[in-house]
């Protein structure tokens, strides 16, 4: 009775201090989920009326029953079932070399991507660039959201958010209703909640990985856009001409809200493939520049300079030993690797982690072929 009473207490204590929505999406669907797509409104994307599809050839596809994992061999499907994967794919030169789905997921089933969608949005800001919607990477952000000013973000621009130096305050904790992660990721009113953000550091000097600098740079975007949604402008730009198999969406905040710019795109394993062929083939797909060249070139190139890192770029994680290898990253495990010199592409979606280490068994994967 008196753990009960203090767990009551606790979750009163909790409603006095929060929100009542975000409290009782906390604490109902705690903790977030590749399912969450289920819980939030959202924007929907519509597949093309010419999908791509890659290359099957059952006669040649690596059938994988083992490998050898930390000075070991390993059952390749207990493997990736003891450490929840959902779904894995292995493609190159456009054409699915495996392609393993666990736990009732199948090629049709839905998965949120979390923080994959940082690179997302790192693609559209490029594009946004490239469509004189945005200036430069230069522009402070306050040239889009000039109400920050007096929270000092003048002195942040566009490149000190792509590059996680913007020095902002930012709890990056998705298990602390108390933090700001699960107050983006459950609370309503993102842009309220982006525009109180405050400055813990100068910008350009040191390297933090925070959601909140991805939210600004969809609510640069959003600005930028005008009367056009993010989901609309991507939709135009990159899902449909990378001729998208299935539907998918953009999870937000509230209904006819704000895109969650730093999560929760939810779609399918091959389409978030096809993401990785875009990057893959240097922004180009089928003889279409999407995305700028150079944009692909220096969003996957290491800059350690103004406080950035070997190991990131542009919302992009990079291999800091080999440069030919990055990858999209989100929360429990979704991963798009792509290798450049071995044309592969490595897609792990997954309700946890698990006890492995996802880049090194892809790139272990690439190497092989």
């Amino acid at each position: 009775m008196m753990k009960a009473y203090r767990i009551l207490l606790f979750l009163l204590l909790i409603g006095l201090l929060v929100p009542a929505c975000q409290l009782g999406r906390f604490v109902w669907y705690n903790f977030s989920n590749i399912t969450d797509y289920r819980i939030f409104p959202s924007r929907q994307l519509s597949a093309s009326e010419k999908p791509f599809t890659f290359y099957k050839n059952h006669n040649k596809q690596l059938r994988i029953d083992s490998f050898w994992y930390a000075g070991k061999a390993v059952d390749f499907d207990q493997f990736m079932r003891k450490n929840k994967t959902v779904a894995f794919l292995v493609l190159r030169n456009d054409t699915i070399v495996t392609e393993r789905y666990y736990s009732g997921y199948d090629s049709a089933s839905i998965i949120a991507s979390f923080s994959m969608a940082k690179s997302y949005i790192s693609a559209l800001i490029g594009c946004a660039i490239h469509d004189g919607l945005i200036q430069n990477v230069n522009d402070p952000i306050t040239r889009y959201i000039p109400e920050m000013s007096k929270n000092g973000f003048d002195a942040v621009s566009i490149e000190h958010l792509l590059q996680m130096t913007s020095g902002i305050d930012f709890n990056e904790s998705y298990y602390n209703p108390f933090g700001h992660a699960a107050a983006f990721y459950y609370g309503k009113n993102l842009d309220k909640k982006t525009m109180k953000l405050k400055l813990k550091w100068k910008p350009g000097t040191q390297f933090e990985y925070t959601s909140g600098s991805t939210q600004l740079l969809g609510l640069v975007l959003k600005r930028a856009l005008k009367q056009e949604t993010i989901t609309a402008y991507f939709e135009r730009k990159l899902w449909k001409p990378m001729q998208m198999e299935f539907d998918a969406s953009w999870s937000l905040d509230e209904r006819d809200g704000m895109e969650k710019a730093f999560c929760c795109l939810n779609a399918r394993a091959r389409d978030f493939a096809k993401f990785g062929r875009l990057y893959l083939n240097n922004g180009n797909w089928n003889g279409q520049q999407l995305v700028p060249a150079d944009w692909v070139a220096k969003s996957t190139v290491a800059d350690t300079q103004n406080g950035g890192v070997r190991y990131y770029k542009y919302q992009w994680w990079l291999d800091d030993e080999d440069t030919n290898q990055y990858c999209a990253q989100g929360h429990l495990g979704q991963y798009i690797f792509i290798d450049k010199a071995k044309k592969v592409i490595v897609v792990r979606l997954g309700s946890g982690y698990g006890n492995a280490h996802w880049p090194k068994i892809a790139s272990m994967f690439a190497s092989q072929l």
